[in-house]
């Protein structure tokens, strides 16, 4: 066999190898992690607020049909909003859970996602995947997303939608303009519960498009929407997050 026929026959061997990798590494699903067992364990059944901010959202939630929950990174906003979602799916409150936020690079260019939309998706939902699987546990939770009883909207999907008997969760909300949060909110159907989450000191939008401060100041006059505000009392990461955030 001449040299150049052998360089073919490898060339092609490897590119083939190439190929199969890359089936693999996109072959993926968020919750993988979760099921091979380093994230599927069992959870806390309930949950107590770790603070006074945390159990006035913790009561919102329960009280009113939509709460806005903001404040400083590490107050658990997600977190405790995922939680109440999963204890109504549980107790057969509600019939499905949503989850939406929107698709914003913070200042990198993430470049070309490859799969479906759930696939896109995948990594700006990544924190709702983990506050889901520490709830629920991974195998349950990727049943759930399967059948459609979880399901991923991202915002610009939402218009036209009435969303009865669901759980709504809208995180990171600050960086939605007025107009999405707007278009958003009227999503709000029958027997549903929405949590709407952001932080509007951390941004990713350009000055001034962020309408998540002027919403709430709006939404405040309201008697039957409940605004939480939590502080940097309220954060439950290491103590050093509160730190830094008071002088940045």
């Amino acid at each position: 066999m001449s040299k150049k026929s052998r360089k073919n026959r490898n060339s092609s061997r490897d590119m083939n190898v190439v190929h199969t990798n890359f089936e693999k590494a996109y072959d993926w699903h968020p919750m993988d992690d979760e099921i091979d067992g380093r994230r599927d364990q069992k959870y806390v059944k309930n949950i107590n607020p770790r603070s006074d901010g945390q159990a006035d959202l913790l009561k919102a939630i329960d009280e009113y049909s939509l709460t806005l929950a903001m404040g400083p990174a590490g107050t658990g906003k997600t977190y405790l909003a995922i939680s109440k979602a999963c204890e109504a799916l549980e107790k057969g409150a509600i019939e499905r859970i949503i989850l939406s936020r929107p698709a914003m690079e913070a200042g990198e260019s993430l470049g070309f996602l490859p799969g479906d939309m759930h696939e896109k998706m995948a990594p700006y939902l990544r924190p709702l995947y983990d506050s889901l699987g520490d709830r629920m546990g991974g195998k349950r939770v990727r049943q759930l997303l399967e059948d459609g009883t979880i399901e991923i909207a991202p915002i610009g999907f939402m218009r036209g939608r009435t969303l009865n008997n669901a759980f709504i969760v809208i995180d990171e909300a600050q960086n939605c303009t007025y107009g999405q949060l707007k278009m958003i909110l009227s999503r709000l159907g029958w027997h549903s519960t929405m949590v709407v989450t952001g932080d509007p000191e951390q941004s990713d939008l350009l000055e001034g498009m962020s309408g998540l401060s002027d919403i709430s100041r709006r939404l405040d006059a309201l008697k039957n929407v409940a605004v939480c505000r939590l502080k940097d009392t309220d954060i439950v990461r290491h103590p050093l997050v509160a730190d830094m955030l008071g002088v940045l």
